[in-house]
C-alpha cells in the first residue's frame, strides 16, 4: 500500500522546494509544512488537522495539497506561492491540548520568517487560527479589519456555486438549477452554505455526511434529502459535489458514478491525474477542484490587498465560473480533460512569472 512508503522516500520523490517535520511530544502529533513552490510569492496554504492511518499519510497529504496550491494561486493569478501544513493527530484534540498545539505550531511558523502562512482548512476553524495568531503573525485571515469577513468557507461556497453554474451551462446551454439535482458531500463550512445557494435557486439537494445529524439538520432547512455515506457514488443526480476529504474520485468508485458532472470543493478529489480520463471516458464533465475552491483564497486576498467591498469580493469571486469557462470550452477544442487545459493554464502563468525574473 502507498502508505508504506518512509518519510525520505516521499521526500526524494517529491518536486517541492522542502519539508518540515516536528513531533510534538506533548500530545504525540506530527507537524508537517511543505513547501512546494514560490515562483508567484510568499508561500501560502491552510492547515489541516486531521487523524492519519500513519505519520507519512501526513506528510503525504500536506505534500499532495502544497502542491494543489501552488496550481490554485496561479490559476487565479494571485502573487502567492503552494504551501500547507498539517497536523497529524493522534486523536481529537480539545481545550489546553489542542491550544498548545497550535501554540507550538505557531512558533513553528516563526521560524520560517514569513516564507510561509497559514489559515483555516479541512479539521481546523477560525477560531483556531486566532490561537494560531496568538503567537504568530503569519496567519492569513486574522487580518484585524473592522466590519470584515473572518470566514473563507462562504467565499468558498459562491466560487463552487459558480462552477456549477458553469458546468451547466457547458453541458446544457442554460445554467438553471431547476430540475437539477446537487448531491453535496460534506455539509460544514463550505458545503452548508453551498447547499443553501442550490436550494434558494430552485436545485433539488441532496446531502451527505459522517455527521449524519447534521445533514439531517441541513436537510430540514432547506428541504432536501439525506444520503447515505454507503451510497454516495451510487447515487443518481446531475451533480456531484464532493466538499469534504479528497480522492474520493479514484478506479473504486468512478465506475459506480450516476452523475453528469463533478463540481466541488475538496482539495486533491482525483487520486490520480489518470482519473481525469477515466471521467472523461464515461462522459462526467470535471470541474478542476483547484480552480473551483478558489474562491476563499481569492477573497482574502484581496482583502489584505486592500478591498473592502463585499459586494466587490463577491463579484470577483464569481469569475470563477467565467473562467471555468474558458477552461471548458480550451478542452473541446484540444479533445482533452479540463484538468489538461487548467494545466496549461497554470504553466503558462508560471512561466511568465520565471521569464520576468
Amino acid at each position: 500500500m502507498a502508505h508504506e512508503q518512509s518519510f525520505l522516500e516521499l521526500i526524494e520523490a517529491w518536486d517541492g522546494s522542502g519539508v518540515v517535520v516536528k513531533h510534538d511530544e506533548l500530545t504525540g502529533s506530527w507537524v508537517f509544512v511543505a513547501l512546494h513552490d514560490d515562483t508567484l510569492g510568499p508561500m501560502v496554504g491552510g492547515c489541516r488537522m486531521k487523524t492519519y492511518a500513519c505519520p507519512e499519510d501526513g506528510l503525504r497529504d500536506a505534500m499532495r495539497l502544497a502542491r494543489g496550491m501552488t496550481h490554485k494561486w496561479a490559476a487565479l493569478d494571485l502573487p502567492c506561492g503552494g504551501g500547507k501544513s498539517v497536523l497529524a493527530i493522534p486523536g481529537p484534540l480539545s481545550g489546553a491540548d489542542r491550544r498548545g498545539l497550535l501554540h507550538r505550531f505557531g512558533e513553528l511558523l516563526n521560524t520560517l520568517d514569513g516564507a510561509y502562512g497559514t489559515g483555516e482548512d479541512l479539521g481546523t476553524t477560525p477560531e483556531d487560527m486566532r490561537v494560531v495568531a496568538d503567537v504568530s503573525k503569519h496567519v492569513v485571515g486574522i487580518h484585524g479589519i473592522e466590519g470584515a469577513p473572518s470566514d473563507p468557507g462562504p467565499f468558498t461556497a459562491r466560487g463552487v456555486f459558480a462552477g456549477i453554474r458553469s458546468a451547466l451551462r457547458h453541458r446544457h446551454g442554460t445554467d438553471s438549477l431547476s430540475d437539477r439535482t446537487v448531491l453535496v458531500q460534506g455539509v460544514g463550512d463550505v458545503g452548508g452554505p453551498l447547499a443553501r445557494m442550490i436550494s434558494k435557486a430552485g436545485g433539488t439537494v441532496l446531502l451527505c455526511d459522517l455527521d449524519q445529524n447534521l445533514a439531517f439538520a441541513v436537510s430540514v432547512e432547506i428541504g432536501g434529502s439525506v444520503v447515505t455515506q454507503d451510497n454516495v457514488y451510487q447515487t443518481e443526480c446531475d451533480v456531484y459535489a464532493p466538499c469534504a476529504v479528497g480522492a474520493t474520485l479514484n478506479p473504486g468508485t468512478i465506475p459506480s458514478l450516476r452523475c453528469d458532472m463533478v463540481v466541488g470543493s475538496a482539495n486533491n478529489q482525483l487520486e490520480s491525474n489518470a482519473d481525469a480520463d477515466a471521467l472523461a471516458e464515461r462522459g462526467i464533465l470535471y470541474a478542476p477542484d483547484y480552480v473551483v475552491n478558489g474562491g476563499g483564497a481569492l477573497a482574502f486576498t484581496l482583502i489584505h490587498q486592500g478591498q473592502r467591498n463585499v459586494a466587490e469580493l463577491d463579484r470577483r469571486v464569481r469569475g470563477i465560473g467565467d473562467m471555468l469557462d474558458e477552461i471548458f470550452a480550451e478542452a473541446v477544442a484540444a479533445g482533452e480533460s479540463p484538468l489538461n487545459s487548467a494545466a496549461r493554464r497554470v504553466e503558462r502563468v508560471l512561466q511568465n512569472a520565471k521569464n520576468k525574473d
